[in-house]
């Protein structure tokens, strides 16, 4: 299209830029402000080939918009900008005009554009905000224009300057001239404009003249700025035809300035017309002078009596006084060799001039402020170039004492000093470098002042060097300055933080001071460009302390921080910042977040910079630079508010030493706390970002991860050491800003990305924590504000305060924390949505986080205990603790499930059952699933029965849509977690719940979604777990059949009929999975009861599938006769017979033994079409391999010789492998049946030895201490203590029985007595406790008689000692024989395990 069609190809590029102009297009966001950029770069490239195309498409666009009629403030704004947009695409086109442009293109642009330019500089409206930008946009391209195209703007002005000598209007209309200004200028056109004026000067009125004379003034200017060069080498090789000009002009305005008044309006140009002419300058400088060089003379010295005050008149002096600043500004752009009589000249004034103007006594002032302050820089500057070493003036503008006005025309004097350096011979600013002390104490006055006089927070009050203390002591900050005051403050400190910006080093410099003392004054001066970064109420101030900071990270500007401890300094000072300045990020305190962001992106690279260049320096002297480890929780936090951290003095921690291999203190050392809170602070600030609703910030926050990784790659460089070391979730920071440079996306897409990336954080730390912690605060607090909005009916007025509060909000940050939220924005409510999913993917890791906190000691990450009492961190239970910020947020989202806001409530719903389902962290599953057994249990009363309202019932469907996504999302790490909390309760309770429900639409529609999870839970059956899964699946079975064609043949309605038929299709797809491998189990009967109850239940089921089939066969001769609407219906119910065909062939396979004799007799049916339904049933569990050797009569007795072969099977190394897996698994509250069952199983087989053994050596090889061996609640003791119990008991009463009988009813052992208490025999409350004849020897040796008779009977029944208790003492010795205590170990056990 370009090649055939360029003029249709160029229109609609300009059709485009004008239809994405703010006027036409409404407020610009971060992708229409880009989209606007690409146009406006296209069409200057365009321009470059098809010029004539691209103006005239522009200045047809500038037209309609001058020309559109706008109402409101908005609109006005939005005018505003798009002419600037147009403004400044025009002046880049123009700027590259090709050289070949021809004659007719130059005509059109004075015809067309010119006039619409001239519009702008024309209407220029003092005091109208936007007027003096558009006046500055439309001189530039003016100028532009002028460059290439100077005949056409010069034919206008010649044209008019003809007009105007033959009007006799007094007023007449000058603005044509006033464009002499505005354009171009070189040398040979200069000359053009003076031979010009002088053939036309006599002429023209007065208003004419006047604005001749003050238009050629600025076009001198033009000129020597632009083409310094050109006015340099007038000097070198002066021009005849030039300096005439100059000289008749000079005469006839000389003789135009009759009246005081006039001469002071003429001065400014006379001394520029005199600077045009070389040749006169050196000549009048004579003892003798012509007659036709003696008016200049004359002027001369009017203008030096003017300067000194003796002329009478404040007008001339005023003038005087401009005319020789013009002088000296002229002076400057001349080389001292070429002409050394104009520096005379100005050496004879000069004295005065600054006398006159820098009196801080009596200031100078001409009522304009704005001129002054202009004349006053000019001055400045000049005298600073002629003269650098002679800066007595600096120190009158220095002082404290002196008016704001010297300080702001000093101030700006510099920066125009740095930033522009055209010429050679013009000294450099280090010559300042001398002040940088004073200036640093300006700085720090200004900014207190007029943070003060904002009424925002209290400037900050910075540690002051000793230098300048009588200074910050003789402040006086008591009483608040006065508007026209903090104004004027504004003005000098943004001036003080461009110079920042200009040249660092000037206000870095420390001359002659000690490390310490640099710091000190370096983070006095960050520190205060860091507190204007959040300013919102001087947002021109903020944006340039940015650009200010930014350059201090420069490798050059850091090495000025403390030349002594440049490493040291750079982690105390930098660390503070970004500490900071990420704090006011989380606590979202500032207007244009975004950008920040970018710019912290910026400083983070710089960072990076400079530790990459340190890098290669010698590790002695910067091993600490890589020390701290940023893993999380096991590092100690220390809280510090930014109060706190600008209050400390940092260069007072650091110790003198020589250069960096000899610093002792650690207290730049990235070990430090600040450092480790930075770090952290930015992580949170990261994190944070990511549930931005601004698509742009969540890119930039993404895209800083990179920066950190390039931190941790850095340092562990250094450090040898693994990366994770120092970023524990590198990978995935890595990913994320992998994903930040993708082509822009959707913001849905995207913010599903961030949560998926969100999930595969693996390990907890301190700052995936807190912003988990924090976002949760905030997303507790917009719930809140959401679900009660409005909760009053609100006064007009009140509604617009509330919602002009909202947007102001809006504009400060990207999240609502402020205590208003409007609906209506849709950003509120996404953004709550954002939050919502990022605590659901994050909640995983921080969970982690509280379980791994007992292994270290923990502090609160930046902040005070207090201030965060709900840390997850305290917590010591994971286990349903409703106390955790975790489990409370789940609470939280089980009651937003049902949320029934008027206005929300849907959205909030539907976003909370994706969110959950989809984006939920899979460690959160237990938990969650928990929960929802809990909630749903409480549907039912103590009877079982349900407590059916619209609420439960809406919980109902939305937990079973839940779990039907979180099933059916295989998301990573999912199966690890789905089995660790049993849905078998839930899942029968949700059942029981929907059987209730009724045969309505919704009803019927919950129940196909039910079975729908059924069929998913089944297909994730591997990775669940059930407690009694074959009981569970029964049941379900039992419950699901019951709604087969439960509704189907009574419905009337059509769509009713599509809907029952769609859920005797999922009834029987999920009954389907439930059966796969069942064997029935029916709740009642055993034996041959068992058999016969399992063979109704079977004939139950089969019959119910029978019956369904034959229901599908009518149904589909019903469809084939009518067609139509019918056809649907066929195709749902060939998949249904399917389905059912299906279900009869697992019910069938698992069941052969109980099912086959009730369906065998269907192959002989009369009806074929049954026959053929079984012999496909047959033929489907022939191909899935069923076996018919269950049909035995000893098939129960045969399944269970197998099982226990199964699980008495034993290795070649005599190891147990299904035992010793089943002692890992069991809980331990079932292991005294497991034992029994075990010891039971193995002795059967005679294999006790070997069962006791495994389990013996395992029990030795896990214990800890002796003291400890088999005295805890194992498995082995319980198997130990099973075995003394079964087979010991009839040995003990065999052994003891006799020995105690003889005890109790022998005559001889009747009256003996065994107490040997010494106690029992003393006489307590005046009574005896035993018989007077009894005595303590006696009954000594009577217990030691008894005694004795039972240790021999022990020791002679050796014989009789079960041969399974020596197994089990035998095993005791030999495992613990190592151990030298076999004998004392089994002793114990024989003696204590019997009682």
């Amino acid at each position: 299209m370009a090649a055939h069609k360029p003029v249709e190809w160029v229109q609609a590029v300009v059709n485009r830029f004008d239809e994405q102009l703010p006027i036409k297009a409404g407020q610009q966001n971060t992708h229409t402000k880009v989209s606007t950029e690409h146009n406006k770069e296209c069409l200057i490239n365009i321009s470059k080939y098809k010029f004539s195309l691209v103006i005239s498409g522009l200045t047809n666009i500038l037209k309609n918009v001058n020309n559109m009629r706008i109402f409101g403030e908005t609109a006005e704004k939005n005018l505003y900008l798009s002419q600037l947009i147009i403004l400044d695409t025009l002046e880049k086109c123009l700027a590259g005009q090709p050289k070949d442009t021809m004659r007719l293109d130059e005509t059109m642009l004075v015809k067309q554009l010119l006039p619409e330019i001239c519009h702008f500089i024309h209407t220029y409206r003092e005091g109208n905000q936007h007027a003096a930008e558009l006046r500055n946009s439309a001189s530039g391209v003016l100028f532009s224009l002028s460059c290439n195209n100077f005949n056409a703007v010069f034919s206008r002005i010649s044209t008019r300057l003809q007009e105007l000598t033959v009007c006799s209007e007094d007023n007449a209309d000058v603005h044509d001239i006033e464009l002499l200004q505005y354009i171009s200028v070189d040398c040979s056109k200069l000359k053009r404009l003076l031979q010009e004026t002088v053939f036309k000067f006599k002429a023209l009125k007065k208003v004419a003249q006047l604005a001749v004379i003050n238009s050629l003034e600025k076009a001198f200017w033009n000129w020597v700025e632009n083409y310094p060069d050109e006015f340099t080498k007038l000097y070198q090789t002066p021009q005849t035809d030039m300096a005439d000009c100059a000289e008749k002009l000079f005469d006839l305005v000389d003789g135009f300035a009759e009246s005081t008044k006039r001469k002071a309006a003429v001065w400014p140009l006379q001394i520029i017309l005199l600077v045009l002419c070389p040749e006169i300058i050196q000549d009048i400088a004579k003892d003798v002078v012509e007659e036709t060089k003696m008016n200049k003379k004359l002027f001369l010295d009017n203008l030096r009596k003017a300067l000194a005050g003796h002329s009478g008149s404040r007008q001339l002096t005023e003038s005087a006084a401009i005319a020789c600043v013009k002088l000296c500004k002229a002076s400057t752009y001349i080389n001292w060799e070429d002409n050394s009589v104009i520096f005379l000249l100005v050496q004879s004034m000069v004295v005065d001039l600054k006398n006159l103007l820098f009196n801080p006594s009596k200031p100078f002032s001409r009522g304009n402020q704005n001129a002054d302050v202009d004349l006053m820089i000019d001055c400045l500057v000049s005298c600073f170039r002629i003269n650098p070493h002679n800066n007595q003036h600096f120190k009158i503008c220095l002082a404290q004492n002196s008016p704001s006005t010297f300080h702001y025309v000093l101030v700006n004097s510099l920066h125009r000093i740095i930033t522009n350096s055209a010429l050679d011979w013009w000294p450099k600013i280090d010559a300042v470098y001398c002040h940088s002390m004073e200036l640093r104490s300006m700085f720090s006055e200004t900014l207190h002042k007029a943070i003060q006089g904002c009424g925002a927070h209290p400037a900050i009050r910075m540690t002051p060097s000793l230098t300048f203390k009588e200074k910050m002591t003789s402040l006086k900050f008591k009483e608040k300055p006065t508007d026209l005051e903090t104004r004027s403050y504004k003005f000098l400190l943004l001036s003080l933080v461009k110079l920042i910006h200009a040249d660092p080093k000037l206000l870095l410099c420390n001359p002659r001071k000690q490390g310490p003392e640099t710091q000190g004054s370096t983070a006095e001066l960050i520190t205060g460009l860091v507190q204007l970064v959040p300013q919102s109420s001087m947002p021109d101030i903020a944006q340039e302390a940015m650009e200010a900071l930014l350059v201090l990270h420069q490798l050059d500007s850091i090495d000025l921080w403390n030349p002594d401890a440049p490493i040291e300094t750079f982690w105390e000072i930098s660390s503070q910042m970004l500490f900071y300045i990420c704090k006011k990020l989380t606590s979202h305190q500032m207007l244009s977040s975004t950008e920040i962001l970018k710019w912290l992106r910026e400083i983070l690279i710089c960072r990076n910079k400079f530790l990459l260049k340190n890098k290669q320096s010698d590790r002695s002297s910067c091993h600490f630079l890589f020390l701290y480890d940023v893993s999380g929780g096991g590092t100690s936090q220390i809280s510090l508010d930014h109060e706190e951290m600008i209050r400390c003095a940092p260069g007072a921690t650091l110790r003198k030493g020589k250069g960096n291999s000899s610093m002792e203190s650690t207290a730049g050392c990235s070990g430090t706390p600040i450092c480790r809170q930075a770090q952290t602070k930015l992580e949170v600030a990261l994190y944070m970002f990511l549930w931005s609703p601004d698509i742009e910030a969540v890119l930039v926050a993404m895209s800083c991860f990179r920066h950190l990784c390039e931190e941790a790659d850095i340092r562990c460089g250094v450090d040898e050491v693994s990366v994770h070391n120092f970023l524990p979730n590198y990978n995935t920071f890595m990913e994320f800003a992998s994903v930040s440079n993708m082509m822009s996306t959707g913001r849905a897409a995207l913010q599903k990305r961030v949560m998926a990336l969100l999930r595969r954080i693996e390990h907890p730390t301190a700052g995936n924590t807190e912003a988990w912690e924090d976002t949760h605060a905030k997303w507790e607090q917009a719930t809140k504000l959401i679900l009660n909005y409005p909760k009053t009916k609100m006064e007009d007025g009140q509604v617009t305060e509330s919602l002009h509060k909202t947007i102001v909000k809006r504009r400060m940050s990207h999240v609502s924390g402020g205590g208003s939220i409007d609906l209506s924005d849709t950003d509120s409510l996404q953004e709550w949505i954002n939050m919502t999913g990022f605590l659901c993917a994050l909640g995983g890791v921080c969970l982690q986080h509280r379980s791994s906190a007992g292994l270290a000691t923990y502090s609160p990450p930046m902040g005070p205990v207090n201030e965060r009492k709900g840390s997850m961190i305290s917590m010591v239970s994971t286990e349903g603790n409703a106390e955790t910020p975790v489990s409370k947020f789940i609470d939280r989202l089980l009651t937003l499930m049902v949320c029934n806001h008027e206005k929300v409530g849907l959205q909030i719903r539907t976003n909370i059952k994706d969110l959950v389902g989809l984006e939920l962290s899979p460690a959160l599953y237990p938990m969650l699933f928990n929960k929802l057994k809990n909630t749903i249990s409480k549907f039912f009363d103590s009877q079982g029965q349900v407590l059916l309202t619209e609420t439960n019932t809406q919980f109902v469907e939305q937990t079973i849509a839940i779990m039907k996504n979180l099933l059916d999302n295989h998301t990573e790490g999912s199966s690890e977690h789905l089995g660790q909390a049993s849905i078998e309760t839930m899942m029968l309770n949700l059942v029981r719940y929907v059987r209730v429900l009724g045969n309505l639409v919704h009803a019927i529609q919950i129940k196909t979604k039910l079975c729908q999870l059924v069929e998913v839970m089944m297909e994730r059956r591997d990775d669940l777990s059930f407690c009694q899964e074959m009981k569970f699946r029964n049941k379900m079975v039992e419950y699901l059949t019951d709604w087969v064609m439960g509704t189907s043949n009574q419905a009337t309605d059509e769509d009713v009929k599509c809907l029952t038929r769609d859920l005797d299709q999922a009834s029987m797809e999920a009954v389907v999975s439930l059966l796969a491998g069942l064997p029935l189990q029916p709740e009642e009967g055993d034996g041959v009861e068992l058999m016969e109850a399992k063979s109704q239940l079977f004939l139950k089921y089969f019959t119910l599938f029978m019956n369904l089939l034959n229901d599908c066969s009518e149904v589909e001769d019903e469809s084939a006769q009518t067609g139509g609407r019918k056809r649907g219906m066929s195709r749902r119910l060939a998949s249904l017979r399917h389905c059912t065909v299906l279900a009869m062939s697992n019910l069938l396979n698992a069941n052969v033994d109980s099912g086959l004799m009730h369906s065998i007799g269907l192959g002989y049916h009369k009806d074929l079409q049954t026959r053929a339904t079984f012999m496909e049933v047959l033929t489907k569990i022939l191909q899935q391999g069923t076996e018919f050797d269950t049909l035995a009569e000893t098939v129960l007795a045969d399944r269970f010789e197998r099982l226990v072969e199964l699980v008495t099977m034993m290795g070649d190394q005599g190891e147990l492998p299904i035992a010793m897996a089943l002692a890992n698994v069991v809980p331990c509250s079932q292991w005294d049946e497991l034992a029994r069952v075990l010891v039971t199983l193995f002795d059967s087989r005679h294999l006790l030895y070997q069962l006791l053994w495994n389990m013996f050596s395992k029990e030795v090889e896990l214990a800890d201490s002796m003291q400890t061996l088999f005295r805890g609640n194992s498995l082995a003791s319980k198997i130990m203590t099973f075995c003394f119990k079964v087979y010991g008991a009839t040995y003990l009463q065999k052994l003891l029985e006799p020995l105690l009988r003889t005890v109790i009813t022998s005559s001889e052992w009747q009256h003996v007595s065994f107490e040997v208490d010494p106690t029992r025999f003393e006489i307590q409350g005046g009574e005896q406790m035993l018989e007077p004849t009894e005595s303590l020897e006696e009954n000594q040796r009577s217990l030691l008689q008894m005694t004795e008779k039972f240790f021999h009977a022990i020791i002679n029944s050796s014989s009789e000692f079960p041969p399974q208790l020596r197994s089990v003492c035998h095993c005791l010795y030999q495992s613990v024989l190592w151990q030298c205590l076999a004998i004392k170990v089994v002793i114990t056990m024989m003696i204590h395990r019997p009682n």
